[in-house]
């Protein structure tokens, strides 16, 4: 008879991170709709990949998850700061054992026994995605309300310059989760316990 291990995932943690993947998902592929009618590149979105078909109901997708990805990333951030799980999952780092951790993941060597543990490459990437989110949703607050927001307008180099940031903070969120589903698919029992809150049962 199979026995099951303790939880490596808590229920908010789940609940947070799924609310966290809908909302990236609806203001990412809505924000490239929104981009496609002012193009800051020369380049603009395949429409078969856009939400929200017109700029008026690409608006109101974006703004809905603006604020669902604001609060329950708050949320989020709050239950890891107040639970200690910020310290003891992400913490410590240093350059010399994230390298480390990169060469033996490179090479294969890196275990994987314990979805719970963090690597300090995947440590490193969860902190610069939190720090990225949260840049995010400053530069699309200075967007949405510039005259609002003059300090932060002024921060991020005006108007046009919270557009430059808005960008490639998406073009970087975009990039972490494709790593992010490349790395499920090589280890799938991540997903397993972000789904049922525990590793296979042994």
């Amino acid at each position: 008879m199979s026995s099951l291990p303790a939880s490596s995932h808590p229920r908010w943690l789940r609940l947070t991170h799924w609310l966290n993947a809908l909302a990236v998902l609806v203001m990412v592929t809505s924000g490239w709709r929104i981009y496609n009618a002012s193009p800051l590149y020369e380049f603009s979105f395949p429409a078969s990949i856009t939400l929200g078909g017109w700029l008026g109901g690409a608006l109101q997708w974006h703004f809905a998850a603006m604020w669902l990805l604001a609060f329950n990333g708050l949320v989020y951030l709050i239950l890891n700061l107040f639970s200690g799980r910020l310290k003891r999952r992400f913490f410590p780092v240093s350059p010399r054992g994230v390298l480390h951790d990169l060469w033996a993941a490179l090479r294969g060597r890196l275990g994987h026994a314990d979805p719970s543990h963090y690597n300090q490459v995947q440590r490193v990437a969860y902190l610069f995605v939190m720090v990225d989110i949260a840049l995010l949703v400053i530069s699309g607050l200075v967007l949405w309300k510039s005259v609002q927001f003059p300090l932060l307008r002024e921060l991020l180099g005006g108007y046009e310059g919270a557009r430059h940031v808005h960008f490639i903070a998406m073009a970087l969120l975009v990039a972490f989760v494709a790593v992010h589903l490349l790395m499920v698919a090589l280890v799938p029992k991540t997903l397993w316990a972000m789904i049922v809150g525990r590793k296979e049962p042994v």
